[in-house]
């Protein structure tokens, strides 16, 4: 199927293209961003051979109508969305640390845990938990914010303010600012029959000095979701939960001998497995968005985003 896994537009006004593990950003005169979203699976902080079907969409829809529905709570970027896959904002110089909280001891802080760890960036984690617990309070558990085929690496608060990484007073806005996104979105969540097991954020600063949020918001590649009912039953048996996030693909890659490690290759992704992606992605959209996901027309997808950017910029 038509999926776009890279770009390489020439926009009136372009100055500079970053490209992320997911997201290619246009900066335009140095006052707009234009990011659009691609079809590219990243796990393990490698990006994965083939593109899938409508994952840019997804990303960039769910980012935006949550961009929305908290702007009242923390300011962020966004401007406008011209096209499926486009989100178009201010220019933001992006602070150099990914913010990460965890209501509940799941993925990457269970793998540690049990491991034996029992200090997770700093912070002390209750002893007896076992994986998907709920913590007594969200943790807040930093990395930062790797270059382009590093790894992004777990850091503390205090290691953060003294290496200079973040100032202790901009530290303090991005613990408040995502604690109250982590609230506003359990809330949504709940709203949906999911529990927001844990997410990350990331924050910018705009030219007039206002720190903002930027980037995705409570998407499937940026959080875990959990179908609330049953949550309880499963826990006290023991059993897995079913959850709403990218971790499927992780565990597929798992279980395929491959954890983004040296040596390890990358298992094949055939067609099948391409479109279940696919289909579990629409799945979360559905589920998190709690309505039904309209496909946009594919069948010449650089065409259309171009099209749709130049018309926003001709504005």
């Amino acid at each position: 199927m038509n999926t776009i896994t890279k770009t390489d537009f020439n926009f009136p006004g372009q100055k500079s293209v970053y490209r992320g593990k997911v997201r290619e950003v246009y900066n335009i005169n140095d006052e707009l961003l234009v990011m659009i979203a691609t079809d590219r699976l990243s796990a393990f902080d490698v990006i994965m051979p083939k593109g899938i079907p409508y994952k840019g969409q997804i990303l960039n829809q769910i980012a935006t109508k949550f961009m929305r529905l908290t702007e009242d709570v923390v300011p962020n970027w966004l401007l406008d969305t011209p096209d499926p896959n486009v989100a178009v904002g201010l220019v933001c110089e992006p602070f150099k640390v990914e913010m990460v909280i965890r209501g509940y001891l799941s993925g990457h802080a269970a793998r540690e845990y049990a491991a034996g760890k029992r200090i997770l960036c700093g912070v002390e984690l209750p002893e007896g938990m076992k994986e998907n617990d709920k913590f007594p309070s969200p943790i807040i558990t930093p990395t930062t914010k790797a270059d382009n085929g590093e790894h992004d690496m777990d850091i503390s608060r205090e290691d953060i303010i003294t290496k200079g990484i973040v100032s202790e007073e901009d530290y303090k806005v991005l613990e408040k600012y995502t604690r109250d996104l982590f609230k506003r979105g359990t809330e949504i969540a709940a709203s949906r029959g999911l529990i927001l097991v844990d997410t990350k954020y990331e924050f910018g600063r705009t030219k007039d000095g206002r720190i903002v949020l930027i980037d995705e918001i409570h998407t499937p590649d940026s959080s875990r979701y959990f179908y609330s009912e049953g949550y309880e039953q499963r826990q006290n048996r023991g059993e897995v939960q079913k959850q709403l996030s990218k971790e499927f693909v992780r565990q597929w890659l798992i279980a395929n001998g491959f954890q983004g490690k040296e040596g390890q290759q990358i298992p094949d992704m055939d067609e099948a497995y391409v479109e279940s992606v696919s289909e579990r992605y629409i799945e979360l959209y559905e589920n998190i968005i709690g309505e039904k996901f309209s496909k946009a027309d594919i069948s010449d997808i650089h065409k259309r985003i171009e099209k749709n950017v130049l018309d926003y910029l001709n504005k």
